[in-house]
């Protein structure tokens, strides 16, 4: 464990105080500057490994969420908290992390579930129970089963590791006298906001913000769950103050659930407010974005170079069709392939002079569905390039593993960027595509994708389902004019550029600070 007050640098954050410059212009942190904020997730902003040496390495997370957070701690005392993903996150516990080129400090907290109450909270509960419910894609005929080993999950997984969070933002709010903020991230901790309100008379109560990631399905759908898993959810999330979401439909999904299966629940739809147990939850909409600045900044690694180099020889003579995708049933692979097929065949005048290129990384591959999902996702791949295929040329190309910079290599060569998720809290590749694209490149984006909320004047949108449809815009995307290229692409990118992931993280303080919490 980490002495008190020990710092270490992390492994890959050089840049981290640059881009985060720019937070500071467009609010005053001066508001929070007597606050604590506590971040809660499943995973922290870093994570502790051995490296070939044998040397403990201190890495920073990747994606905009870490980035987002992270970019506060210049401004406000913060403290991460997070289960432990290591042996080495369990050897750290805690300690404080500085940013370099940066005298300040986030503190890290890890807690350690017993790996028997992990697995059944993550892989049983968390994923794919509540994962396949949030994305209305449970078959319902069949699945899910709720059985006694579903319950034991629930109750020694699920809740056992939500009361730690619980326990542990406790301690921290009773150790600090500062006024508190406890933002909680995504659909693993449901049950953390309503353990924290139960150890607290209200008027000591921290405030709560909860940014949930992930869609959020009608009514009708959570009644798959049964009621007392349904009730303690709802019931713990009516325990928050700011309830954040991707969209103006999930937000009023969320109203419409409560009032359909919280009891003695009062909402008021025009102000977007529950009243329960005599508390008021606020629910807003706050779409995530991309950190910009970084993207830009990334395009010059030599690594990303010598990918694009690769890429440009794959599709040398190609128009390229491209996604960029985790291997997840929601992400609808297959009916994309299937859409080239449908492409294929409407206009075989594309035949040897286009491919697509598929950017699989793997995903949770301890949940029987994900592993089935590739082996059908290779199938259909077989089947369109054996169909359509020749000795010199292979339609759809298809690398698997996690390598970001190769991803924003070929992001910078698409003519169209595919994104055809049946359900999907945002798709933040739909905003990284645009930003770093070369070639005023076409996105062809799904409704159902949380983007669409605001790409949806930059881009052709499709119903995911419809692979007719699908193929004859992926066309239309190829046989459009240039001006009318450039000026999609512009819209998109300034669209982007003004509501990055600085602009998420603000609108969300501004509106603790309007609604007086």
């Amino acid at each position: 464990m980490n002495n008190e007050g020990e710092k270490t640098t992390i492994q890959g954050d050089e840049d981290l105080a640059t881009e985060t410059d720019n937070i500071n212009e467009s609010f005053d942190f001066d508001n929070f500057s007597d606050w604590h904020i506590i971040i809660a997730s499943n995973r922290g902003p870093v994570k502790h490994f051995k490296n070939q040496q044998g040397e403990i390495v201190q890495q920073k997370g990747s994606g905009g969420l870490i980035t987002g957070l992270s970019g506060i701690v210049q401004y406000v005392d913060a403290t991460w908290i997070s289960c432990a993903q290591s042996p080495e996150d369990i050897s750290f516990s805690e300690g404080d992390i500085s940013l370099v080129n940066n005298q300040s400090t986030m503190r890290v907290k890890f807690i350690n579930p017993t790996p028997s109450a992990y697995d059944e909270y993550y892989n049983i509960i968390s994923n794919p129970l509540l994962w396949f419910l949030q994305h209305a894609m449970w078959n319902i005929p069949s699945e899910p089963v709720i059985d006694r080993v579903t319950w034991d999950a629930w109750e020694n997984g699920y809740l056992v590791v939500n009361q730690l969070f619980a326990d542990e933002i406790t301690k921290l709010v009773k150790k600090t006298s500062k006024k508190t903020l406890v933002m909680i991230q995504d659909y693993q901790l449901y049950m953390t906001a309503r353990y924290i309100s139960d150890q607290f008379p209200r008027k000591e109560m921290p405030s709560i913000l909860h940014f949930i990631h992930v869609p959020w399905p009608g009514p009708d759908y959570w009644s798959i769950l049964p009621p007392t898993m349904r009730k303690g959810i709802l019931d713990s999330l009516c325990a928050v103050d700011l309830l954040g979401f991707q969209t103006k439909e999930d937000s009023l999904n969320f109203i419409r659930t409560i009032e359909s299966h919280l009891p003695r629940a009062y909402v008021k739809y025009k102000r977007s407010r529950i009243w329960y147990r005599n508390h008021a939850s606020h629910v807003r909409d706050f779409p995530i974005s991309i950190d910009v600045n970084s993207l830009v900044a990334l395009v010059d690694d030599d690594e990303v170079h010598e990918h694009k180099q690769i890429i440009e020889e794959i599709t040398t003579g190609m128009r390229l069709i491209l996604r960029v995708d985790r291997i997840d049933p929601s992400k609808n692979i297959i009916r994309g392939f299937k859409a080239f097929k449908e492409l294929l065949i409407l206009h075989p005048e594309y035949k040897e002079k286009i491919v697509f290129l598929a950017l699989l990384v793997p995903s949770r591959r301890g949940v029987d569905e994900y592993k089935d999902y590739l082996d059908k996702i290779m199938a259909t791949i077989g089947q369109i390039n054996a169909e359509f295929g020749s000795s010199h040329w292979e339609p759809i190309r298809i690398l698997v593993g996690e390598d970001y910079k190769r991803a924003i290599a070929a992001l910078q060569l698409y003519d169209v960027l595919l994104v055809n998720a049946v359900a999907d809290g945002m798709n933040l590749v739909a905003k990284e595509g645009p930003i770093v694209n070369q070639r005023n490149g076409v996105l062809v984006l799904s409704e159902r994708a949380g983007a669409s909320q605001q790409l949806a004047q930059g881009g052709i949108i499709i119903s995911p389902c419809d692979i007719y449809a699908t193929a004859e815009a992926i066309h239309q995307g190829l046989t459009m004019e240039l001006e009318g290229k450039q000026k999609w692409a512009t819209t998109l990118r300034r669209s982007i550029e003004n509501e990055d992931i600085y602009c998420w993280l603000i609108n969300q303080l501004q509106e603790v600070i309007k609604l007086n919490l």
